[in-house]
């Protein structure tokens, strides 16, 4: 066997082990956002406030041990890294709140930029190479986030749940590939 070939074997193992390892970690998370959409929404905000915990304990780091860094740089550093570490503790102790509070946050969130990017949509429909297409998407997206603006809980939820079961369909769409992936490209 040449070493091109092998070479060529073992990258293509390599993807399928990709595939395969994504497709079984997305099916995982399909399910569990399907079974307990609360519980893992709660290990979502979890993993939020361990980031923000890490990111502030940087962020000190940064502003305490710089060498190279101003003052005013070094003490914003601190301050940020303080507002990080307490965001991240407060959340923590009180996941329930914080979970309740992302979703909201994320459902107001997404309803204003469906509102932009239904009001961009129209604001380029000269440039656009389908008006009709344009026209359709930019009232759509308007309307879209409209309703989740005035019910932004309802809206994360069902977005929750498609999340969930498109991660089902691509976990098992990946597996397949995993084990029918010949190399050929």
């Amino acid at each position: 066997m040449s070493t091109a070939s092998e070479a060529e074997k073992s990258a293509v193992n390599g993807i399928r082990t990709a595939l395969g390892v994504g497709g079984v970690l997305a099916l995982i998370v399909g399910i569990l956002i399907l079974v307990w959409p609360g519980k893992t929404a709660a290990v979502v905000t979890v993993i939020i406030a361990i980031y923000a915990i890490a990111a502030g304990l940087v962020y000190a780091g940064l502003g305490i041990f710089s060498k190279t860094k101003g003052g005013w740089a070094r003490v914003g550093h601190i301050a940020l890294g303080i507002l990080f570490i307490i965001a991240g503790v407060v959340a923590l102790f009180n996941i329930g709140q914080t979970t309740a509070w992302l979703a909201l946050f994320l459902g107001i969130l997404i309803g204003i930029m469906w509102i932009v990017e239904g009001i961009v949509a129209l604001s380029t429909l000269g440039d656009a190479a389908s008006k009709g297409w344009s026209i359709f998407f930019a009232i759509l997206s308007i309307i879209a986030g409209i309703i989740v603006l005035f019910s932004p809980i309802w809206g994360v939820i069902v977005l929750w749940w498609i999340l969930g079961i498109s991660l089902i369909v691509l976990g098992i769409i990946n597996i397949v590939r995993a084990f029918t992936f010949k190399g050929d490209i």
